[in-house]
């Protein structure tokens, strides 16, 4: 049986969660390998809406087991609230359903307010713009050995040593920012209270999904934010804090790279990204402000408004090689229906040279000045196409420019929020 990993190929918000919850029907496992409860996920079924943040998408499909992998940094209260509020929609969430990695990190408290205190430290130009919820902490702390992982909740002595080791990394640096020292006692009393209902879930997960792969189960692969945020391959220094591109799916669950059949990026019709960073294609003026208002451009997490520009091929391609994708779906084509004209960046003009890729130096991403494709629009509406008959014919030459622009084929097409409007080209999971 084919295994797909699903990853965004843009800066995120490419639309991952509908598309992991249309595909996750046809999936045994659906495994979350990277990020924290930074990224959001909406998923609209029958016209509910769920919001995920830190459970994979397939947890609102019965029969199926969702699994949080090693490479995903766990805020264990955060995660039970969502449980509790995904419950309440009518979604069963048990240990058959839901396995969490022994090894995986815990976010706790101070990781959080450290990353809020640098960031408020930060002097203008270097605030990363992060969601300060104490992802990048705790992946610093996995690094330097010292962070508290789901099996240290099992043994008192165990958990009360992990947190002397982390204290004595946290508080010299809690008190260069002003800040009291960690109480411990208190932090190890939250620790144990929260214990049980996290261990319920713990497990090997790599044993678990290598019996899977045996078994002939189907593995959907579910990553967070987009390959632009990766801490190597993304706009440096303003990234996430962990690999997003799609080989970190075979290290965050434990499982060899050969498990890995289809690669699938999912990529916005235009661009958009959250908080700081280069943006070449952002646009500041009435079409910026047109594709926010018609795409609904605020964060799942944490409601900030998305910056908008025209479609990036340029970037996209460069995605799709570090990723290795094999198709990518295009989502949210529905926003561009009524403008004239579309553009679409092709290339950079750099000092007088041209190139066909970003360069790594932020310097000279921020000379980068975008070359623009003029493409016609349409004035037809695409909303809720679920066929290319349904398509206006500047609809598929747009989406067959960017297939040619991207050197990657088109696989899903998604025109609505509703997981049913979504014209399929291409069987990820097929043999």
């Amino acid at each position: 049986m084919a295994n797909v990993v699903v990853v965004g190929a843009q800066w995120g918000d490419e639309g991952k969660g509908k598309i992991v919850d249309w595909l996750s029907e046809r999936a045994d496992v659906i495994a979350r390998f990277q990020g924290g409860h930074n990224a959001g996920h909406t998923l609209v079924i029958d016209s509910k809406v769920y919001k995920l943040h830190a459970l994979p998408s397939g947890v609102v499909r019965g029969g199926k087991l969702s699994v949080i992998g090693n490479g995903v940094v766990l805020d264990p209260w955060n995660l039970l609230q969502e449980i509790e509020t995904i419950r309440a929609q009518g979604v069963e969430i048990s240990p058959e359903t839901l396995m969490i990695a022994e090894n995986t990190p815990l976010i706790l408290p101070y990781h959080g307010e450290l990353d809020r205190a640098r960031e408020e430290a930060a002097s203008k130009g270097t605030k990363i713009g992060t969601t300060g919820r104490g992802i990048g902490p705790c992946y610093e702390d996995k690094v330097g050995r010292r962070a508290i992982r789901v099996a240290d909740l099992a043994d008192h002595a165990t958990l009360e040593a992990r947190v002397d080791r982390a204290l004595q990394h946290h508080d010299p640096l809690r008190k260069g920012l002003g800040q009291p020292p960690i109480d411990r006692d208190a932090l190890i009393e939250q620790l144990k209270q929260v214990a049980p209902n996290i261990l319920q879930y713990a497990g090997p997960v790599w044993k678990v999904m290598s019996e899977k792969r045996k078994a002939g189960k189907r593995i959907l692969f579910e990553g967070a934010q987009g390959a632009l945020l990766d801490i190597d391959f993304g706009t440096y220094p303003f990234v996430t804090s962990s690999n997003v591109i799609a080989g970190q799916a075979a290290t965050g669950v434990g499982i060899g790279p050969g498990a890995i059949d289809y690669v699938l990026g999912i990529v916005k019709a235009y661009t958009t990204r959250v908080g700081e960073g280069p943006f070449p294609t952002e646009l500041q003026d009435a079409d910026g402000q047109r594709l926010g208002e018609r795409g609904h451009e605020f964060g799942t997490t944490t409601g900030r408004q998305r910056r908008c520009g025209w479609f990036d091929a340029a970037l996209v391609r460069q995605t799709c090689a570090t990723s290795g994708v094999n198709g990518i779906s295009l989502t949210k084509l529905d926003v561009l229906d009524g403008f004239e004209t579309l553009k679409i960046c092709v290339g950079y003009d750099l000092d007088g040279t041209r190139l066909d890729y970003l360069p790594t130096a932020t310097d000279q991403q921020a000379r980068c000045v975008p070359i623009y494709e003029d493409v016609p629009g349409w004035s037809e509406s695409t909303e809720g196409a679920r066929s290319w008959a349904d398509l206006p014919a500047n609809a598929i030459k747009y989406v067959r420019r960017v297939e040619e622009l991207i050197d990657c084929p088109v696989a899903l097409l998604s025109t609505s929020p509703e997981r049913e409007d979504t014209i399929l080209v291409t069987d990820p999971f097929a043999d």
